[in-house]
């Protein structure tokens, strides 16, 4: 919309439609100013529209992807909003890669099914593949909001809209359709402060149901060949575990310690299998993590680790009566200084859970202390400090038969603690079996809840009372003569 005493203007402009400038309609106009093709085929249209009658726009005019102001655009787009922005080495770089008109493709790219990982890439490779090669076709509608009159001066050209359409067929306009929003304002600095308004609407015409119908049949078929794609590269048979047998997997991390006295943090850590259950030649049940300095974080000294470790183990089912043990991880937390003097800073241990999914455990832990200020003298000058022979102490340890384990005696100190991310994947043939034939095998699964097993009985139990009670209060508010003997004989 013009100011007042204008007329207002209206333009329909299809894809990649070139309506001239008043500029570009002077500048084209001269046969000894075109030089490149593009600008003799502009001089031949502009020539066609002078004989037919002139240009019908006039302040609405637009950039196609081929014309020169494209690419000056894209070279100069700021990252930031801010007037004094300086770009950097890599924006100075990306902005000469045009990614538009890279119709060549990568000839690795062909190899994709049967090498999904090149492990010696090549210089033309890296070249081509180290940033977004997605095409992109860019086209501009302009504006010229120059005084009444004076049109064809380039600084008062502005960017009304922009519209793009990549490879994939993603189409962007910027700024959106207008809708029920209000037009969008353009402010000029000069004299008069003149203010513009202008609507951007959608007028292409709407698809056809048939067409509709035939665009999402082409859908369907790519994605079932995509689908269909993605399984050949993954395959169909996985190995399953023998009935009455339950698979684990357990992708662990050992995230961070926080809490503890020294400085250079590592965490030594190993599980321990019960009864019944085992896990592959191949598997390694113990590692150790990096060392890792501590960051103040709040109150206390964090190490973060981000240590990952995979365990898998098989439990198999002998006795249908007896309630699973589940495995438990055992670890101790050492500091090391510059001394090379090394420090046990904690012990703990953690039971796998026994759900599937994420879990995310801090388990706190405690070290042995002796009495007195010699051995903290002892820890503090030479390092060193009392340790556990057995690491499975902290708990029950897998070598005690009695039916005692008496501590008595035994002085610890509360240090820090350590938080573990746990992914449990659990994997078995009863998984196949429905629900009914299920409780009537009495497989593992039943099992899988061997720790909170005893709980569920309580609950159970706990609910019958609370039955029972709400039926003694109901028997007693009922009438003596519906529950009188004879009533119950009838």
């Amino acid at each position: 919309r013009a100011p007042e005493g204008e007329e207002e203007e209206e333009a329909e402009v299809g894809w990649q439609e070139k309506l001239f400038s008043q500029f570009e309609v002077d500048l084209y106009l001269n046969e000894s100013a075109c030089q490149t093709p593009l600008d003799r085929q502009y001089h031949e249209e502009i020539r066609k529209l002078e004989k037919a009658g002139g240009r019908k726009n006039h302040r609405i005019f637009t950039y196609t992807d081929h014309d020169r102001f494209t690419n000056l655009e894209e070279l100069c787009q700021k990252v930031t909003d801010s007037d004094h922005e300086v770009p950097s080495y890599l924006a100075e770089r990306m902005a000469n890669v045009r990614r538009r008109r890279q119709d060549r493709r990568p000839v690795e790219a062909s190899s994709l099914k049967s090498k999904i990982i090149t492990w010696e890439p090549s210089e033309e490779f890296i070249k081509n593949n180290h940033v977004i090669n997605t095409p992109v076709q860019t086209m501009y509608i302009m504006g010229d909001l120059g005084p009444y009159g004076k049109l064809g001066h380039r600084e008062y050209e502005h960017v009304l809209c922009t519209i793009k359409v990549d490879g994939n067929g993603v189409i962007t306009v910027k700024p959106d359709f207008t809708g029920t929003k209000g037009p969008y304002r353009i402010e000029l600095d000069g004299e008069k402060r003149e203010v513009w308004e202008y609507t951007i609407e959608n007028a292409s015409a709407q698809v056809q149901p048939e067409e509709e119908e035939r665009e999402q049949r082409v859908f369907r078929d790519l994605y079932s060949r995509h689908r269909d794609y993605l399984n050949g590269l993954v395959g169909s048979e996985f190995e399953m575990p023998l009935p009455g047998t339950l698979r684990l997997f357990v992708n662990g991390e050992i995230v961070s310690a926080q809490g503890y006295e020294y400085d250079n943090l590592y965490v030594h850590f190993f599980l321990e299998l019960p009864n019944q259950w085992s896990s592959p030649p191949f598997q390694q049940l113990s590692g150790v993590t990096q060392t890792c300095a501590t960051k103040t974080v709040g109150w206390d000294k964090v190490a973060h680790f981000c240590y990952p470790f995979t365990l898998e183990m098989f439990y198999t089912q002998e006795d249908e009566d007896s309630l699973p043990e589940w495995p438990v991880l055992y670890f101790e937390v050492l500091s090391l200084d510059f001394w090379q003097r090394y420090r046990v800073e904690g012990y703990g241990s953690v039971v796998l859970p026994t759900s599937p999914g994420v879990h995310v455990l801090t388990i706190p832990t405690w070290r042995p202390v002796e009495l007195g200020t010699v051995a903290e003298m002892r820890r503090f000058f030479i390092g060193g400090s009392p340790e556990l022979e057995d690491l499975t102490y902290v708990r029950i340890p897998s070598t005690f038969k009695g039916k005692r384990l008496s501590r008595f005696g035994f002085r610890t100190e509360t240090t820090g603690s350590v938080t573990f991310r746990l992914y449990c994947l659990q994997q078995s043939k009863a998984f196949l079996e429905s629900s009914a034939l299920r409780q009537r095998m009495q497989s593992v699964l039943d099992r899988l809840g061997g720790f909170s097993q005893q709980s569920s009985v309580y609950n159970v139990l706990e609910a019958f009372q609370r039955a029972r009670r709400r039926m003694q209060e109901a028997r007693e508010s009922l009438p003596q003569d519906l529950i009188s003997p004879s009533a119950t004989s009838m």
